[in-house]
């Protein structure tokens, strides 16, 4: 019911002893009783009572350390590196059968091998063809065969599987032509998958004529530049089959136990071996070479069930029959595949070299050699240079050069062996003293290409050598001589890829941009990006390299005409078609640049610069919000610094600043961030004694609040602006407290102009945010009806000043309290009429813990109706329980209080209530 009579009394605040009330007890502790890093000790007391009677009761204590300190352990050598020392001290020295094991495995290749997996991914990467592809598949004879005369020594078993690789050699041909690349490694796959089911199927026969199928394409060399990655694609087939039988053969000899890893021929039961055998039989039937010998390659390991030496003695042999095969391309791929099945001897390794040498004559004319004494091939040593390691490659550079100067360049020219000589120096470092004479050596050669093409290619690879042991002096003469390469005829457009990796490499480098703008060619250098595309890209690049590497805030004009060129650049790109997060990426990167930026004491230039950022990134709305609160944080850091001198200069800047923001906010689209920033720019206003310019920001965002729509846009979800606009008025009263009435505006202009815009707001249907703002705006009237406000902004002088506790302003809060109590209690009525009693209980409870808070319950009127909406929250049950019950108990603490005895009235007055 309405308030008549009695007017709203606020109560009287005392912050100071309320505060220290709710501060949390201090208990001192000694020292020596608790320390974080002190061990924790855990004492467990027993009492055993004995059976008979008068026996008596005896304890036994036991103390264990819980959490020992892990670094204590280093102390008394219980760590795992000490035991580990210990253990290795203890150990006895090496007998001869182990002195014997080690010379064994002196041939077998070190943990530096690389292994076939880092080399596998690098071949199909690089190994492509645009040209059509063919698979010749024999598919077996659908009809038949009249059954053959055969020994009978031979089982009815082994010769039917021997008819059936028969059926597999004379029996319908498929040819798939025209095939694309990838066409072709769907098929391939569709092999091997073919191959498990086969295999998992239990039809043996069918696995191994896939096999055998895939084989035969390895004796196709017609697209040779595609031949490396259908090598790794077949191989992968022969390796899955190898597995499968491998493991075949491997679990027949489980019973009763497991074979370990280090078993011997002697370990491996008779079963077991004659299905090894078996298999072997059936790949000597295979009448062709090529696939036979890559099937029994794939099967090699299956010699350890056999005989001890089964694999040594097997492999001599596979390599005399790849002396048979014609094709020198097919053969030394071959000899490849066996290497790599057989990867555990180093002198096998160099064997097989030394065998596949003098067939490199088929493909070459060049003079040969197993090693350079009288001359290399270009095309050998470039091989070599690819697949040896980096390091091998790297502390051997200048022999490299040397050889590379040998060679003969008929069909294959120098600068692609520097070529291949950069990727490795790239990856590994040269002795020291070597890197400049191998850095001119190269240079001499790759200055010399005329093909632009073929310049950038190999320039590319050399910059990353060039940025890794070398200054900006060496990096701006290799920029210099790229730029005079590529410029003549645009040739740069053809080449933007290698000119992208050539900024890529400086910038993994280079990260001290006051170097890397000072080189001369580096802006000319990024001049030849003309594409948009490939421009911005380049941006984006910098930028980001900015953003993670620069630690500390530059004024550097050098660094800032440059950047700021660069994220113009990237601002320019904007466009209707932009999507959202591009924009949002763009900002970010912006944003960055412009927070590290700094004039010092230069406040002007500081003012300055944003202002020209403002010009330059007007398109992108986060940019504008980010120099907006960078100007105001200028405007407090001039107020901190200039504190007591240059006044009248210190107050005409800051209102530069208070104009800046006032002429950007209204730029901005989004609702919401312009009524943040009016309220923020208000408060830095306020804060520095702009008292005009604050009250023209806090009008402006009063202004405002009319414009928000009942709905926005968040990650593109439509979303209600209910609560955003709720946190934002509440944010606004708070700050209200400390503004002083303006002379010319009437008492709590602000406050009146704000619940006006309330009042006439259009919220949402069956909404209580109107009534909630109004309960809001008790507590700050209370705050304003006190004899000393709870904050206060230093040299401002707020309105607990300007009226000094006057009756008639005291008046004025009371009835402005009296009207917004009387709003609330008539939308309760309503609420009681429209049956929404969850809502008006939830209301009705905020209200009364407002009354409670900031009202004076000494007055009977507001006493009954603080009581009133007590039983109305609870009428029905619907309120918390425990937060009722911590309501009571808060009550019954105030009222211990010499001046809140009154409230122990109200407490008795009020009872819970439950929904039944």
């Amino acid at each position: 019911r309405h308030m008549t009579g009695e007017k709203w009394h606020s109560r009287a605040r005392r912050y100071e002893s309320e505060l220290q009330s709710c501060g949390l007890e201090v208990a001192p502790v000694e020292f020596s009783d608790y320390h974080p890093l002190k061990s924790i000790t855990v004492t467990d007391s027993k009492s055993r009572r004995g059976a008979r009677k008068g026996s008596t009761s005896s304890s036994s204590s036991s103390s264990s350390s819980v959490a020992p300190d892990p670094l204590s352990s280093m102390l008394d050598g219980t760590d795992p590196l000490s035991m580990f020392a210990a253990a290795s001290a203890s150990e006895s020295p090496p007998t001869l059968s182990q002195s014997r094991k080690r010379r064994e495995k002196e041939d077998e290749v070190g943990v530096d091998f690389e292994p076939w997996s880092s080399k596998r991914g690098e071949i199909l990467a690089r190994f492509t063809t645009t040209e059509k592809l063919s698979i010749n598949l024999f598919m077996g004879s659908e009809k038949g065969k009249a059954p053959s005369l055969a020994s009978s020594a031979v089982s009815e078993k082994v010769r039917t599987r021997l008819e059936e690789l028969d059926d597999l050699e004379e029996g319908s041909q498929r040819e798939l032509l025209n095939l694309s690349q990838q066409d072709y490694v769907n098929r391939i796959e569709e092999l091997n998958q073919s191959l498990k089911e086969a295999w998992a199927s239990d039809q043996k026969v069918k696995a191994l004529k896939i096999v055998i199928q895939c084989s035969k394409l390895l004796s196709d060399t017609a697209v040779i530049q595609f031949y490396p990655s259908k090598f790794v694609l077949i191989t992968d087939i022969l390796d899955t089959f190898g597995r499968l039988v491998y493991e075949r053969i491997w679990s027949m000899c489980s019973d009763p136990r497991p074979l370990p890893d280090s078993f011997t021929a002697d370990e491996v039961n008779d079963t077991a071996k004659e299905t090894c055998l078996n298999w072997f039989f059936k790949i000597a039937s295979i009448r062709e070479l090529i696939p036979r010998l890559y099937v029994e390659v794939a099967l090699l390991k299956c010699n350890r069930f056999l005989t001890k030496c089964g694999i040594q003695e097997t492999v001599p042999r596979l390599t005399a029959m790849i002396r048979g095969i014609g094709d020198p391309l097919v053969a030394v791929y071959a000899r490849a595949y066996l290497c790599r099945v057989r990867l555990a001897s180093r002198t096998y390794f160099l064997s097989t070299l030394s065998h596949w040498l003098p067939s490199f004559t088929e493909i070459s004319t060049a003079p040969l050699a197993f090693f350079p004494l009288l001359g290399w091939s270009a095309l050998l040593l470039n091989s070599v240079m690819w697949a040896f390691r980096a390091e091998f490659i790297a502390t051997r550079a200048t022999d490299f050069i040397g050889m590379i100067k040998d060679c003969d360049e008929a069909g294959f020219p120098q600068h692609l062996l520097f070529g291949s000589l950069g990727r490795s120096l790239a990856c590994a470092d040269p002795p020291e003293a070597e890197r400049l004479p191998i850095l001119n050596e190269a240079w001499k050669v790759i200055t010399k290409v005329r093909s632009p093409q073929d310049y950038i290619n190999c320039a590319e690879i050399w910059v990353e050598f060039t940025c890794r042991h070398f200054t900006k002096r060496e990096v701006n003469t290799v920029l210099s001589d790229i730029i005079k390469h590529m410029t003549p005829d645009r040739a740069f457009e053809d080449a933007y890829p290698q000119l992208q990796s050539v900024i890529r490499k400086i910038l993994t480098y280079f990260h001290d941009f006051s170097v890397l703008f000072s080189m001369e060619r580096f802006l000319p250098f990024m001049d030849m990006f003309q594409k948009d595309s490939v421009r911005v890209g380049v941006c984006l690049s910098i930028m980001d390299v900015f953003i993670k590497h620069q630690q500390e805030p530059t004024r550097d004009p050098v660094i800032l005409n440059a950047l700021l060129h660069v994220c113009k650049t990237m601002h320019d790109s904007v466009n209707a078609l932009t999507l959202e997060d591009e924009k949002r990426s763009l900002a970010l990167l912006i944003n960055g640049f412009i927070r590290m930026v700094s004039f010092g004491r230069d406040f002007e230039q500081q003012l300055s610069f944003c202002v020209e950022a403002r010009a330059t990134f007007c398109n992108l709305e986060p940019v504008l919000v980010q120099l907006i609160h960078t100007v105001n944080q200028l405007a407090m850091e001039t107020r901190r610094v200039m504190r007591g001198s240059h006044s009248r200069k210190t107050a005409a800047f800051v209102r530069a600043c208070a104009a800046y923001s006032f002429i950007t906010i209204p730029s901005l689209t989004s609702i919401f961030s312009r009524l943040n920033l009016y309220l923020l720019s208000g408060q830095v206003a306020l804060a520095n004694q702009c008292l005009s310019q604050a009250d023209a920001f806090l009008k402006a965002a009063v202004s405002v609040l009319p414009e928000v729509p009942r709905s926005i846009s968040i990650e593109g979800k439509l979303r209600s602006s209910e609560g955003f606009l709720l946190d934002f008025i509440n944010n606004f009263l708070s700050a209200l407290l400390v503004v002083p009435d303006h002379p010319e505006a009437g008492v709590l202009f602000l406050v009146r102009g704000l619940l006006n815009m309330v009042q006439d707001y259009t919220w949402e249907d069956n909404s209580d945010a109107k009534v909630h703002v109004y309960i809001s705006a008790l507590p700050l009237l209370a705050a304003m009806s006190q004899e000393s406000y709870l904050y206060s902004i230093p040299k401002v002088d707020s309105n607990e000043t300007l009226y000094g506790g006057d009756p008639k302003f005291l008046a004025e809060i009371n009835k402005l309290c009296e009207t917004l109590i009387g709003q609330v209690l008539d939308h309760l009525k309503t609420l009681g009429r429209d049956e929404s009693i969850h809502r008006q209980g939830s209301l009705a409870f905020s209200l009364f813990g407002c009354l409670l808070a900031h009202g004076d319950l000494r007055n009977n009127k507001l006493n009954q109706l603080a009581v009133n909406l007590w039983n109305l929250s609870h009428k029905q049950g619907y309120c918390n329980t425990r937060t009722s019950v911590r309501t009571l108990e808060f009550i019954k603490h105030q009222a211990q209080q010499p001046d809140m005895v009154h409230l122990s009235d109200v407490l008795h007055r009020l009872t819970l209530q439950s929904r039944t």
